[in-house]
């Protein structure tokens, strides 16, 4: 039983390693659409989070992610109120995850905030998918995100080196995907040989 933590910078591609990683046969889990899920209308974590900042982050009845993260982002103090409500749900769902897994199944957890939240002790092996700047920005400015955005969300994350500090792989991803898939495809036979040491 293998429970690989898998993190990166925004824009650096985790998620499409991730995919890469679920085709090979991982049991893939996304941290973010937790977050999501966590705050869904009908939830106590809706609720809660609409007792904090008020009905402004509503949009017909849900709350607007785009409006609470831009809210989130310029306030530190409003971002630790939205961990607190959301991190303990996400965190009881990943550990219900790990512990029904079966014979020598692997569980793959995406998650960009590994370093931020002090994670990396829950996993056996740590990833990191990085990628150049200039890389990152086009990317995410292929995703509708304007600069602004893109520097306040990169800047509240954890720089580049203290990622690759806690990670016992580090993907490069500045090639195309076939370069990824195969990158992808090289961790997963080392981790199947056993090799790995923490």
């Amino acid at each position: 039983m293998r429970v690989i933590g898998l993190t990166g910078g925004i824009g650096s591609g985790k998620s499409l390693a991730a995919e890469y990683f679920a085709d090979l046969g991982a049991i893939v889990i996304d941290a973010d659409q937790l977050a999501r899920s966590a705050i869904e209308r009908g939830s106590t974590g809706f609720d809660a989070v609409v007792n904090v900042f008020g009905d402004s982050i509503l949009k017909n009845g849900d709350i607007d992610r785009r409006a609470l993260g831009e809210l989130v982002f310029k306030n530190p103090e409003l971002k630790v109120k939205l961990e607190n409500i959301i991190h303990p749900w996400v965190r009881n769902e990943f550990e219900e995850a790990v512990a029904s897994l079966k014979g020598d199944e692997v569980l793959v957890y995406e998650i960009p905030l590994m370093h931020e939240t002090n994670a990396q002790d829950r996993f056996d092996v740590v990833i990191t998918v990085e990628a150049a700047m200039e890389n990152r920005i086009s990317r995410l400015r292929a995703k509708g995100l304007h600069i602004s955005e893109i520097e306040s969300r990169i800047a509240a994350q954890a720089t580049r080196e203290q990622r690759e500090s806690i990670a016992d792989f580090l993907i490069e991803n500045d090639g195309s995907e076939d370069d990824l898939l195969r990158k992808v495809e090289n961790i997963w036979d080392e981790l199947a040989d056993g090799d790995v040491k923490k």
